[in-house]
């Protein structure tokens, strides 16, 4: 849905679409190798499961507010990708809780933190995936913000006031 809005409220719009691919950026594609890299064990992942899901409750909260329709619409567009994520950090969650359940199965210590290893990597890759198909969208959501578009599954559930 194309909409009539000026350079300031364009702007506004691509706030929360930066501000979501900075967060992924920061959080998932640089604190979580690190996080790895650094030894923290499995604990350690949880700190950018809570950053991020810290920011995606913010742009929740701020797509809430009633300022701008053009604005409000591309905030929810924002939050509506982060349930994105949020499903690939759920599904992470469920594969790595599988992986702890078959390495309990394991006869030797050793055999069991091989499996524990190898698949919590794996189980890593939903994440991985979601965070990369978010960036993808959060990017095509700042070029519908600069031309002035809100696309139609966001204008029919949150109709434009007039």
């Amino acid at each position: 849905m194309q909409f009539q809005a000026t350079a300031a409220e364009v702007k506004q719009a691509q706030v929360p679409h930066n501000l979501f691919v900075s967060g992924l950026f920061l959080f998932d594609l640089l604190m979580t190798p690190m996080v790895i890299v650094l030894n923290f064990g499995m604990v350690g992942l949880l700190i950018p499961l809570f950053l991020s899901g810290a920011l995606i409750s913010y742009i929740f909260l701020r797509s809430r507010k009633k300022t701008v329709w053009f604005v409000d619409a591309h905030w929810r567009l924002s939050f509506k990708h982060g349930q994105w994520l949020l499903l690939g950090y759920a599904i992470s969650a469920l594969l790595v809780f599988f992986a702890w359940l078959v390495s309990l199965t394991a006869h030797e210590a050793s055999m069991g933190h091989i499996l524990w290893t190898a698949l919590t990597r794996v189980a890593l890759m939903p994440t991985l995936i979601a965070v990369m198909v978010t960036a993808v969208m959060e990017g095509g959501g700042i070029g519908l913000a600069s031309k002035c578009e809100v696309p139609d599954k966001i204008a029919s559930v949150f109709p434009p006031v007039k």
